[in-house]
């Protein structure tokens, strides 16, 4: 009821009841107001997320396009390894559209990046010495490690005392040349022609294959001539008098024998500790299978298997890598080591690899050669310790 009406009946109208009865009209106003304001932003958000809808759908096609930009090297690789036809990969080249694709005088075709992923992948998986080394990618033709072996100047400094100065840097340079790795896969004519062969993926298998079985040997024993050098071809002296540029080893005491559980003991801590954290043992599955007997004095054994599925077993808490190319246990054998791996071992590659197809050397079968160039060698001498199966 208004004031106006109020006053007609007789009513009296207090300035308390007039004060109360504009409030009660502003609030009403100003539900009203809010309402309207709700309803309106609840509009504007439901528009974006149509908007955002659209745009996601109209994105997709591009997404998916830019995800397969290597197509047109794929399609042209696969045509030239089932029929030779080498048209496709000479335009990628001329039009710029694939670095270097073709390289006849180089020793054939760069492999389309899936496949050398692929390949890669294998590899780096595989129980190398790869899989725990510290590998780099280059595209010299061999990579140098660089190992400063000063002792920086160091102390406390006061306000006004003089700081110490480094001494003269004492530096080795350790230099990884690459060497060619190949590997020669084949293949039946009649098999390339079934377009339902996936030729891609069948090469990519064998070529990681042969790839990781020779340079699992290579890492480990390689002699450096037209290969890696192995770290088990450095010069080896017992850890009581090593120097660098030479390996350190522990005798297990008895010729031929591990003797019990204390010289892997011995070993684990003849590293220093700077590396102990990041290190692992290596050894192949005849040593493995005597050392997983061993037992501290207490009746544990110091072998543990990995508790999930891929995870390496463990030896006093270390990995182990189980590498076949490690010797036997022998008198005088280096059969096992121990060491930080990824700074005292590095492997160079060339991030390409190549193939070259040759359908006339082993009719009716295709060789396909492929190459990759590869070097390894130590390249931290206090990194890796030996445990050398002789009495001393």
């Amino acid at each position: 009821m208004t004031t106006e009406t109020k006053a007609r009946t007789g009513e009296d109208v207090s300035p308390a009841a007039e004060m109360g009865e504009a409030l009660r009209g502003f609030l009403d106003e100003f539900t009203g107001f809010r309402a309207g304001i709700t309803t309106r932003i609840q509009q504007q958000e439901d528009k974006m997320t149509m908007i955002e809808r659209k745009t996601l759908t109209q994105a997709r096609p591009h997404l998916a396009g830019t995800s397969d930009i290597h197509a047109p090297h794929r399609k042209a690789f696969d045509a030239y390894l089932r029929s030779g036809d080498d048209d496709a990969l000479r335009g990628l080249e001329m039009e710029g559209k694939a670095l270097n694709t073709a390289v006849a005088a180089e020793g054939g075709y760069l492999v389309d990046p899936q496949t050398s992923e692929t390949i890669l992948s294998v590899m780096n998986s595989t129980a190398s010495i790869r899989s725990v080394a510290n590998v780099v990618q280059v595209e010299a033709t061999s990579f140098d490690v660089l190992v400063d072996h000063t002792e920086l100047g160091h102390g406390w400094a006061t306000e006004t005392g003089p700081v110490a100065e480094s001494d003269t840097p004492q530096i080795d340079r350790i230099a990884i040349p690459l060497h060619e790795l190949s590997a020669l896969p084949k293949a039946s004519q009649r098999l390339l022609d079934d377009s339902a062969f996936d030729v891609e993926g069948w090469l990519a298998t064998r070529i990681a294959d042969r790839f990781a079985r020779a340079e699992a040997a290579a890492f480990i024993s390689g002699d450096g001539v037209d290969k890696p050098r192995g770290f088990l071809s450095r010069p080896a002296v017992d850890n009581s008098v090593w120097t660098w540029g030479n390996l350190g080893y522990v005798p297990t005491g008895v010729d031929g024998d591990l003797n019990g559980p204390d010289p892997i003991v011995d070993l684990v801590y003849a590293l220093g500790a700077e590396y102990r954290a990041g290190a692992n043992f290596v050894m192949n599955s005849r040593t493995a299978g005597v050392v997983r007997k061993l037992k501290d004095a207490d009746g544990r054994f110091l072998w543990s298997d990995g508790l999930a599925a891929g995870e390496p077993a463990r030896l006093m808490g270390y990995p182990v890598l189980i590498a076949e190319d490690m010797p036997d246990i022998a008198i005088g054998a280096d059969a096992i080591g121990f060491g930080a791996f990824r700074a005292g071992y590095t492997v160079a590659e060339r991030p390409d690899l190549r193939i070259l197809r040759d359908p006339f050397s082993a009719k009716p079968h295709v060789l396909f050669y492929a190459t990759k160039r590869v070097g390894g060698d130590v390249s931290d001498f206090k990194a890796i310790k030996l445990l050398r199966f002789a009495a001393a």
